[in-house]
């Protein structure tokens, strides 16, 4: 069935997941096909995502390069994405830390006795309490770059925490959506 120019559009978790790849990209070009390789997605998904983000507002697309506009983003992961996608806990489980186990709130808040929470994932080495992920691809591209990890982990604290661990990484978030603006 062909599709509605009045349907309504909605994001999904994986669009932002995109966009705060493109907020910590360090090339000036990223190509379709690197931001699937860095996110762990597929191309494919990766243009619908940017697709998604141009109609609400959150992304441009000049000259075949996706860039995130910073003050709409910053506006929607501050002010609403925290209810577009809240945190889902799980169980107890072996997995990559995230939010305040993670850095940089790791070490900004001290910790408890309670388990830390964790994206499950068959790799990790801490038990915790399961957090889902924005996208199944997280742990791993978490592993393999440091900055998209450490933003993702930080949206989780803003989405998941208690009010000084969200207050800490509203500050600590602050600094990607100024660097480079």
């Amino acid at each position: 069935m062909a599709r509605r120019s009045t349907q309504q559009v909605a994001l999904k978790p994986q669009d932002l997941y995109i966009l705060l790849a493109l907020l910590t990209n360090a090339e000036q070009q990223l190509t379709y096909a690197k931001l699937a390789k860095r996110t762990g997605m597929a191309a494919s998904a990766v243009h619908a995502s940017l697709k998604r983000a141009v109609l609400a507002g959150l992304a441009a697309i000049r000259d075949g390069n996706a860039s995130v506009l910073k003050p709409q983003l910053r506006e929607f992961v501050l002010g609403g994405a925290k209810y577009a996608f809240p945190a889902v806990l799980g169980r107890i489980s072996r997995g990559v830390p995230t939010a305040y186990a993670a850095e940089p709130l790791k070490s900004v808040i001290a910790p408890s006795s309670d388990p830390v929470p964790v994206w499950s994932h068959k790799t990790g080495k801490t038990r915790g309490v399961s957090l889902a992920p924005l996208y199944p691809t997280v742990p791993e591209a978490a592993s393999r770059d440091a900055s998209l990890y450490a933003v993702l982990a930080l949206f989780d604290a803003y989405r998941s925490g208690q009010a000084r661990e969200r207050a800490a990484a509203q500050k600590l978030l602050e600094k990607y959506f100024s660097a480079g603006a």
